[in-house]
């Protein structure tokens, strides 16, 4: 069947990416009031660590997602596992909404949010992996990075969207009440965007790839193939940690550290935020196009090596001097590095998975990144400072705060050692991304 509209095609399903994205930025963003929300603690830092956990158990269930949901979608066909997937996460979202406080139902309200947090993780491990792999099945080999790029680029206006509700609830509303009740907010819209969402993304037509394609792999045949390129799986995983560790460094976690460790206003903090979100979205696509042109590997390890490079000298800088300048000078620095590098990264992985499973393979390698290097960076990184905080004395415990820049490097380290040797022991990846799948 004749595709009318590329556009539509591409909108139809990153509308679903960007709901999924916005739940995942909202809990970042007000992690600390959900924390004494939920993690009562006589530590106020105690709270925190507490509520960045139960946000990265959520990314602990996406391997489990990416396999399961995965292999349903390489089975059952792109659309119906997105819509799968979508119905999940809209479940998890809507229990935060409303599951009411510690001091209503006591240990239960704990235990819900991390259930619809797991519910979320298990939904977004095979999120990713679908709208990237049918974006890459629908596009031509001329410009397959740009179309893939467009999953990342939703989720930056999920960035922009989500910063912005909390930039104007907080210029209207009260710490008192955003606190208490207007943390909710940006769930209970979340919610209702959920029908729109669903209806948008059920009219998507199946990828004319997967229509071709005789390979319909069950369960174990699906286990068996990620099985015998577990190599793959891992290298895949390695180099998508330089995209997972810096995107949540710069948007999930920069309101909490602009507020808690820079002691920057909501506003201010959730600003920068934004101004971030619509950089990742204006350089995401141009890197996409890029990469179509000079091919993935350069700019894999361009960005990977400069980032080895500055990460911890601006993050010095910053803790140095802390102010709203620089803050923002920093965050747009490793949004320019982030769009560089994942403008390339995420079609660089859709190439290199084998056909059969590749919603699998690409969604399993995604998810355990995003386990380890990502969803847990805000919690680490706030660990990190912790431990930096006791251990250095008073004349320099401002170093304390510059520690993510040595967690954002030693990410980068391990996606360069990756993409170095996928890229030597596979060499025709040079020349996939101008071949059809």
């Amino acid at each position: 069947m004749r595709r009318p509209n590329k556009f539509m095609d591409i909108f139809r399903v990153v509308a679903g990416n960007f709901l999924e994205m916005f739940d995942f930025m909202v809990y970042g963003y007000y992690a600390s009031y959900i924390g004494e929300t939920f993690f009562p603690s006589e530590n106020p830092s105690a709270a925190l660590l507490k509520s960045l956990a139960a946000f990265g158990a959520g990314f602990l269930m996406r391997p489990l997602g990416a396999f399961f949901l995965g292999a349903y979608t390489d089975r059952k066909g792109r659309r119906d596992g997105l819509l799968l997937t979508l119905s999940i996460m809209a479940v998890g979202t809507f229990l935060i909404a409303v599951t009411p406080a510690y001091g209503y139902i006591g240990a239960l309200a704990p235990v819900i949010i991390v259930i619809s947090r797991l519910m979320q993780g298990f939904s977004g491990g095979a999120e990713l992996g679908g709208t990237s792999v049918y974006l890459a099945e629908i596009s031509k080999p001329s410009n397959r990075g740009f179309y893939v790029s467009w999953q990342s680029a939703s989720q930056q206006v999920s960035v922009i969207f989500a910063s912005g509700i909390g930039v104007f609830l907080h210029s209207y509303y009260s710490l008192q009440f955003m606190s208490t009740i207007g943390w909710r907010i940006p769930f209970i819209i979340g919610c209702l965007i959920v029908p729109v969402v669903f209806y948008i993304r059920s009219t998507m037509l199946e990828s004319e790839v997967f229509q071709r394609s005789s390979t319909r792999p069950q369960l174990h045949e699906v286990l068996r193939s990620l099985v015998k390129d577990y190599q793959l799986i891992i290298l895949g995983m390695m180099m998508v940690g330089m995209t997972t560790g810096t995107f949540y460094l710069i948007t999930a976690y920069m309101p909490t550290f602009g507020m808690h460790e820079l002691h920057l206003s909501s506003f201010n903090s959730l600003f920068i935020t934004a101004c971030i979100g619509l950089s990742n979205f204006i350089w995401l696509p141009i890197m996409g196009s890029v990469s179509d042109k000079v091919g993935r590997k350069p700019l894999l390890l361009g960005a990977t090596i400069v980032t080895v490079l500055t990460a911890f000298p601006l993050m010095a800088w910053l803790a140095s001097a802390p102010s709203f300048a620089h803050l923002l000078i920093v965050g747009l620095w490793f949004s320019f590095l982030f769009g560089t590098y994942n403008g390339a990264m995420v079609v660089a992985l859709a190439e290199i998975m084998p056909a059969s499973v590749r919603a699998t393979g690409f969604s399993l390698a995604y998810s355990l990144a995003t386990a380890i290097f990502g969803g847990f960076t805000p919690f680490i990184c706030t660990f990190l400072i912790e431990v930096a905080r006791q251990h250095l004395q008073s004349g320099h415990a401002w170093l304390a705060n510059s520690v993510p820049g040595l967690w954002l490097t030693f990410i980068a380290i391990l996606s360069l050692i990756a993409v170095m040797t996928l890229y030597h022991n596979r060499s025709h990846l040079k020349y996939s991304h101008k071949s059809e799948f």
